[in-house]
């Protein structure tokens, strides 16, 4: 339950180091069921507050990175609109990394899903301070007053004052124990659509992301990092190096072994990046490869694929007897598919400018994860975390990669060691080379159909690198929430399930991206679905229907169980959106494909075209239930974006090891999907009261299986392993 808590504005100044009066409240999730006044002198450790000053602006302080979702716009718009504000008087301000935020990873979809009430509670409450300050100015009952854009109203005369006039009362009175939260029908900002708080900034170039970060005296850096993951340095010369104008200092860097820790190697010192990258060209250094230099991912995929064609170990739930099914079937179906590691590749490189000096850090970087910045810091540095300063900037896209800070421990270790600012830049080589990737995978699914056509055994087998390498070496199986994203939690109604696990040993950094295991699970079942359908000569539209079967809300512990009527409900809209069914022309395919995941519900229809065994995408239909949308625009460029991801997912993406080196290494032989290649799409919200869920990443699963289910339809084709470029089709 959320409290919410009225602070003076000395707490305020104490607790959060910002100067200026106003009326402050705080949000901070606890098991108090009352409101309550926090006075001075008491410590308070909020997830999120917002300020109200005397001239009426009102500035919400974001604990959340934005990296182009819009999350700094959505979640001020929650307060704004429970508040009664006008848009033209708010503004936000960027939290550094701090426990009293809360939890500050922006990641996994969840910011919206688990800040909405919050925000939407400091709102109310907010306005119910001011009603009640305007009251007892008046003489009248609140009752008698209402809010309306930055001014309270008595309804009895039309008199009205202004927000800002009323700060000052509003702080002296005892914040309300009952609270009521507008009815849908009376919103002026969620669920419609509004410009990002931040447009002039971007659009102005005025914007600070990480790279644009600068201190006096700064130096800049690049590093040489061993080819092979967690390989280390045997010798270098630097002689060449120095000799580059610019070029400042070598310094060798050893490996951090934790989870985010630096990978270590050699640092090039310049007084700009450029003479730094010359400079690294220029070392001359010997590697020992380590373990991991003789890792192939083509002769592993191999390894990993023969896995999964064998017994493995069993991942619960099981339900039925497989082998019965099996035995009693018409038809036997079974395929294997394969997806290779990706990278995250964001606009924007890591990067960190760190200057460590006086037993104290500050850090300026593009972080997900400020808090695990901040601890990985202080524990580097052996220094408390009060002595350590993460400030957030703008994130030029992170997809997951920068939640990982071990940018920053490289740009303070550099900084320590030369006592001067440093910024750390990573190049586009350095990004791809050396990222957490998105690990590979191989899945074997093997089905029973009866008489009817109907699944009555289902046996899906699963091999993957763990994400859990990371953290727990010798980690050689998945863990359980990554085979929950889709595998073994899937919405089907059939009588006999089977799901199992092979071993999968790590040989890379691997890391979450984007829809983590959600990308190759969805690309596997969809599929196969699409293959059983065709098997069983019926419409894989009505097919996937009855394989989800009667409308029904999964029994699981979830603030948002499963409810198979709304995943139906997608399916059929994006169907009908795309005209399912409809002739077309010569080539053409229509492929559809759905998934459940962070909670939400998504279905993608795309059309396309192989004419000279070449492939065209030609229409993308999305259909998403997240439940209450926040911000309509944020959400559709989101889904547009899921789908360009997905898209890119499909057609490219893949990355590649040899004797233990990523061979690619940047955008001409990691490619993404272009813009002169996306075609139309079309996006449709489904109008929702739940509550909401995730958004950022439900969209991307669909979009590869239904490229290859509209494949299949045009040409007769299965294509059961990406991206779709090694088969030529690109």
């Amino acid at each position: 339950m959320e409290s919410i808590q009225n602070m003076s504005r000395r707490n305020f100044v104490k607790v959060f180091g910002l100067a200026s009066g106003g009326l402050i409240i705080g949000c901070q999730f606890s098991s108090e069921k009352d409101i309550v006044r926090i006075d001075d002198g008491i410590t308070f450790a909020p997830n999120l507050f917002v300020q109200l000053k005397k001239d009426g602006k009102l500035i919400l302080v974001c604990s959340r990175s934005e990296m182009g979702q819009g999350i700094r716009t959505s979640l001020t718009s929650a307060i704004a609109d429970e508040m009664e504000a006008d848009w033209n008087y708010v503004s936000v301000e960027q939290a550094t990394g701090d426990k009293k935020f809360g939890n500050q990873n922006t990641d996994g979809s969840r910011s919206v899903r688990t800040i909405l009430e919050p925000m939407r509670k400091m709102g109310a409450t907010a306005k119910a301070l001011l009603i009640a300050a305007a009251a007892k100015k008046w003489q009248v009952a609140e009752t008698d007053c209402k809010a309306e854009m930055h001014y309270v109203i008595n309804k009895n005369n039309d008199k009205k004052i202004f927000f800002g006039d009323l700060v000052e009362d509003a702080m002296k009175i005892d914040v309300p124990t009952n609270i009521s939260l507008k009815d849908k029908k009376d919103f002026n900002y969620i669920g419609k659509t509004l410009g990002s708080v931040d447009i002039k900034d971007f659009t102005h170039g005025s914007a600070t992301y990480g790279l644009d970060a600068r201190l006096p005296n700064m130096k800049f850096a690049v590093i040489a990092r061993c080819p092979s993951t967690f390989g280390t340095v045997k010798s270098f010369d630097k002689t060449a190096t120095l000799k580059i104008a610019g070029v400042e200092n070598v310094i060798e860097l050893e490996r951090v072994k934790k989870p985010f820790g630096m990978l270590g190697g050699v640092a090039v010192i310049a007084s700009n990046t450029w003479s730094a990258i010359q400079g690294r060209n220029n070392l001359d250094i010997h590697w020992d490869k380590g373990s991991n230099g003789q890792y192939d991912s083509k002769k592993y995929m191999q390894k990993i694929t023969n896995r999964v064609h064998n017994n493995a170990k069993v991942a619960p739930p099981t339900k039925g007897n497989v082998n019965a099914a099996f035995s009693k079937a018409s038809q036997i179906v079974e395929a294997t598919y394969q997806l290779p590691h990706l990278a995250h590749a964001p606009m924007e490189t890591p990067n960190a400018l760190a200057w460590v000096h006086d037993g104290k850090c500050e850090v300026w970087a593009p972080l997900q994860d400020p808090q695990t910045a901040r601890a990985d810091a202080a524990a580097y540095l052996g220094i408390e975390m009060k002595d350590v300063t993460i400030n957030v900037t703008f994130l030029g896209g992170g997809f997951g990669r920068k939640s990982k800070p071990d940018f920053v421990i490289e740009a303070i270790a550099l900084s320590k060691k030369i006592n001067a600012p440093v910024q750390v830049v990573w190049t586009r080589e350095d990004d791809i080379q050396h990222s957490y990737y998105h690990t590979t995978n191989a899945q074997y699914l093997k089905a029973s159909l009866d008489k009817s056509g109907d699944v009555t055994g289902w046996l899906h087998r699963t091999a993957f690198p763990s994400i859990n390498s990371t953290f727990m070496p010798g980690a050689n199986y998945a863990a359980g929430w990554e085979i929950g994203q889709g595998m073994n939690n899937n919405p089907f109604d059939i009588p006999n399930t089977r799901y199992e696990n092979a071993k999968a040993e790590p040989f890379v950094r691997i890391g979450w991206l984007r829809s983590v295991c959600a990308i190759f699970h969805s690309f596997g079942i969809n599929s196969f679905i699409d293959e059983l359908a065709d098997k069983a000569k019926k419409d894989p539209l009505q097919f996937k229907l009855n394989l989800i079967g009667k409308d029904r809300i999964r029994e699981e512990e979830s603030p948002h169980p499963l409810n198979t009527k709304r995943l139906k409900n997608v399916l059929n809209i994006a169907a009908k959106n795309a005209k399912w069914g409809r002739e077309l022309p010569e080539g053409h395919g229509l492929g559809i494909a759905f998934y459940y995941s962070f909670y939400s519900y998504v279905a993608t229809v795309v059309e396309v075209s192989v004419i000279n065994d070449k492939l065209k995408l030609h229409h993308i239909w999305t259909v998403l239930d997240c439940g209450m949308v926040l911000n309509k625009d944020n959400v559709l460029n989101q889904m547009e974006g899921a789908s360009v991801f997905g898209s890119s997912i499909a057609l490219y993406g893949k990355i590649t090891a040899k004797d233990g080196a990523i061979e690619q290494s940047n955008f001409h032989d990691y490619k993404m999907t272009r813009m002169n290649e996306i075609p139309p799409i079309d996006v449709t919200l489904v109008e929702s009261d739940e509550a909401p869920t995730g958004v950022g990443e439900p969209g991307v699963p669909p979009v590869a299986p239904a490229i290859a289910n509209a494949i299949f339809n045009a040409t007769g084709k299965r294509y059961r392993s990406l991206p779709l470029s090694d088969h030529g089709l690109v």
